[in-house]
């Protein structure tokens, strides 16, 4: 919705403010301004001046040397435009001067044009004159502007001016162009139907700024004849057109619109056509209240039928395409035909042209979601439509209509016929809400006097209506349908109040003992856990690229590439649904290693969205992932203690296996491992891929650690059993062995403690050697084992006979006691 200043100004006529003023506070008080536009902008020092004399250039045959009277002085400017004569009047732009443009109608530079005196192959030229491009605009808007060469305000003769105005010289060039002039850009809710109109806007500005509000006053014009004789209607489907209006209008004569009118139009974007066209786009802005004008001589039967179309019919729109229609469409027809699909667009076959002598108005209202179903079914958005979906209050349209017929007969276009035929289904009665000045306070948090809230609702149009009872009740206006309970009210009454002047207020209520889910504890214990060990949390988009496959070295037949595919994605990079987590993280590693960042340690807990099935039937399977990445000073192992530490803090406390077979094509083939958890893979880790870290830029060696959280949750546990310090001592035994290369120490832990039975209190590696003085082949590997019994001292017969079994179990692995 955008509405210039100066129209709002005709309403509201001492608003006075400056340009930021108004959007601040019109922005405070609810009627959001999302931007504003001078249409001076980048124009100074221009005036009007009249060309006294003509010669040609002496050295440049296309070049002519005028002189203008500029008010003060005449001045001598050089120009290329031949469609100047002596005498016409044309904006001049001095000597020091700004323009907004150039003459070619490209984009507007940011700053402007200036223009200094110079000279022209050699002769002296002061200043310029200016087309309406150079101004800013263009023919659209200003229609009597000439398509190439300088705009005119007042020829010598008058015969070719659009209007026979009367201009002086040196009077300001801009002003008479109506460019003195700010277009706001708000930002409209779809429950304030009403601020879609001109008269919308300016009522929330007069109460914003505490201004009178002054609208247009309507006259029922017409003359003695009655409207029925010239129209009837029948409305066939009463649910989907609550009301129609119609009146007629004769003795139509098809000119330009007032300048003003034509100014006003421009600067909402609406380019001028005629004073019809203009009158209907005019109300429609004003009001609110999209209209359609009909050639009366082109109704069938001089009858309007209202009814829905009917499934496969075709219907030619008055841009000149055929549209397909269905039993949903609601159509305008006479008594023969279609002529109009309602609420959108007119039809073809009954056009307003110059030859028409007789119009009819349409003013109706629609079913706002039939209209916004349609207009999409049939593939044709208007603004008409635009406004219509929003759910329109019936009762604007007679003065909708009212307003049009008085324009026709003020602006000379024709003349009314008296009365109006309107069809209209029972109309609801204003609503009454009581006035509740506590309740009010109540949810505010506020202690706002019942004087200032009443004066408040006198502003908006509230009206007061003292009961028998003494109590007050609130009559809320036809346009306000947004007003319905106490909470809407008393949001009326804080956005006038001030936002700002609301206190901070503790909320009030019933104790109520609130916790996060037990899946969000163990997520958050994630996060502690990362941070604690000096990872930073990152983000990074659910949806991506195909091309990640790729990247991961993924291959076509993995069931990672089996994705859910975006309808309507952002583009290619963002077509698809995640279906694993590591690119957003490797994105992240790469963007810190390229700005040189040394030392980075990232997590993320992030959806992957798995679907069960292809094409979808069901939702996909969404799982988080807690995935860690670093590079610099962490490796392998940094990565393997983080995820132990999480596994303890979640009550995970037995070791979990890592199994070196995980078989991760984006990661090292010899350094990575699933993470199994009593039998069940609940994630990986590793060191990332060489070819990968290339294809991500990353120029040294990155590890990330993956754990799947649904897997892990059913697995985990809050509860904790005390246990009391020991009270005798524990008995150490040091392991030294040579162990075959393929051995893993996982596999020998696993053996120590399978065979250590109850009194093994823990294991612990302290040592690994390769070298001249290992066998080839072998490495040396040393544990501490640690024996402790909760109920009597150890003797040297239960440590020899646990360790028996545990050197048992290791010499079947082929392991050796180092001598």
């Amino acid at each position: 919705m955008n509405t210039a200043l100066s129209w709002i100004k005709a309403y509201v006529p001492e608003l006075d403010c400056t340009d930021q003023e108004y959007c601040d506070a019109m922005t405070l008080s609810g009627t959001k301004v999302e931007g504003f536009e001078r249409k001076d902008k980048n124009l100074e020092k221009i005036v009007v001046g009249q060309i006294t004399a003509i010669e040609g250039h002496p050295d440049a045959d296309k070049l002519i040397v005028c002189q203008v009277n500029i008010g003060t002085e005449t001045i001598q400017i050089v120009t290329g435009a031949h469609n100047v004569k002596v005498g016409d009047k044309v904006p001049v732009v001095l000597d020091g001067g700004k323009v907004a443009g150039g003459h070619d109608g490209g984009p507007l530079p940011e700053d402007g044009i200036a223009i200094k005196a110079g000279k022209l192959r050699g002769v002296p030229s002061n200043g310029m004159m200016c087309s309406i491009e150079e101004l800013g605009s263009d023919r659209n808007m200003y229609p009597e502007a000439p398509e190439e060469g300088i705009y005119i305000f007042e020829r010598a003769d008058k015969e070719h001016s659009k209007e026979k105005r009367s201009v002086e010289a040196g009077a300001d060039a801009v002003e008479l162009l109506g460019l003195h002039d700010t277009v706001f850009e708000y930002e409209i809710t779809s429950n304030r139907v009403d601020c879609y109109s001109v008269l919308g806007v300016a009522r929330e500005a007069a109460a914003t700024f505490r201004k009178p509000f002054v609208p247009p006053v309507v006259k029922a014009v017409g003359n003695g004849e009655d409207v029925h004789d010239y129209i009837s209607v029948e409305v066939l489907d009463t649910d989907l057109c609550p009301r129609y209006c119609a009146r007629v209008c004769k003795n139509i004569k098809i000119g330009p619109s007032p300048e003003w009118m034509q100014r006003r139009l421009a600067a909402s974007g609406i380019r001028p056509i005629n004073n019809l066209v203009d009158i209907t786009n005019y109300v429609m802005e004003e009001y609110g209240q999209p209209m359609h004008a009909f050639d009366l001589d082109t109704i069938a039967g001089h009858k309007i039928i209202v009814r829905r179309a009917g499934d496969g019919d075709e219907f030619q729109t008055l841009d000149g395409q055929v549209r397909k229609l269905d039993s949903e469409v609601l159509m305008i027809c006479d008594a023969e035909k279609e002529i109009g699909i309602a609420g959108i667009m007119g039809g073809e076959n009954s056009k307003i042209t110059d030859d028409v002598h007789t119009v009819l108005f349409e003013a109706a209202t629609f079913h706002g979601p039939n209209i916004r179903k349609s207009a999409k079914r049939i593939g044709l958005r208007t603004d008409a439509s635009g406004k219509f979906e929003k759910g329109l209050e019936p009762h604007n349209a007679e003065d909708a209509i009212n307003r049009a017929c008085q324009l026709i007969e003020e602006l000379g276009c024709g003349e009314a016929v008296g009365g109006m035929v309107d069809v209209a289904a029972p109309m609801a009665e204003k609503k009454v809400l009581p006035f509740r000045p506590e309740k009010y306070n109540s949810l505010l948090g506020t202690e706002i006097e019942s004087e200032e809230m009443l004066a408040i609702f006198k502003r908006l149009e509230i009206e007061t209506v003292k009961n028998e009872d003494g109590s007050i009740s609130l009559v809320i206006p036809y346009f306000r349908q947004d007003l319905n309970c106490d909470a809407d009210i008393a949001e009326e009454v804080v956005r006038f109040y001030g936002y700002d002047k609301v206190p901070a207020t503790l909320p009030t209520g019933e104790a109520t003992s609130g916790r996060l889910s037990y899946k969000l504890r163990i997520e958050q214990k994630a996060r502690d856990i990362a941070e604690y060990c000096g990872f930073s949390q990152g983000m990074s988009y659910s949806f991506e690229s195909p091309k990640v496959f790729d990247k991961l070295l993924i291959g076509e037949d993995d069931p990672l590439r089996r994705t859910v595919t975006i309808s309507n994605p952002l583009g290619e990079d963002f077509s698809i649904m995640r279906t694993v987590s590591l690119n957003g993280m490797l994105g992240s590693l790469a963007t810190n290693y390229n700005r040189r960042n040394k030392n980075v340690k990232l997590y993320e807990l992030g959806n992957v969205y798995l679907p069960k099935a292809l094409p979808l039937t069901e939702l996909p399977d969404e799982r988080v992932q807690f995935t860690l990445g670093c590079y610099g000073d962490g490796d392998f192992y940094t990565m393997k203690g983080v995820v132990e530490e999480f596994f303890t803090a979640v009550g995970m406390c037995k070791k979990p296996v890592y199994d070196p077979d995980s078989g991760k094509p984006f990661l090292h083939p010899g350094r990575q491992a699933n993470i199994k958890y009593q039998g069940v893979t609940v994630g990986y880790l590793g060191e990332v891929h060489p070819e990968v870290l290339d294809n991500y830029e990353i120029g040294t060696k990155a590890y990330v650690a993956v754990l799947d959280m649904p897997s892990i949750i059913p697995l985990t546990t809050f509860d904790r059993k005390y246990e009391g310090i020991a009270k005798y001592p524990a008995v150490s035994r040091d392991l030294s062995m040579v162990v075959p290369k393929q051995i893993l120490v996982g596999d020998i832990e696993q053996m120590i403690l399978q065979r250590g039975g109850k009194l093994l209190e823990s294991c612990q590696l302290f040592d690994i050697y390769e070298g001249v003085q290992i066998k080839q082949g072998f490495k040396s590997v040393a544990y501490s084992v640690t024996f402790r019994a909760k109920d009597r001292t150890l003797e040297e017969s239960d440590i020899n006979a646990a360790m028996k079994k545990i050197l048992n179990g290791l010499e079947q692995m082929g392991i050796e006691l180092r001598q």
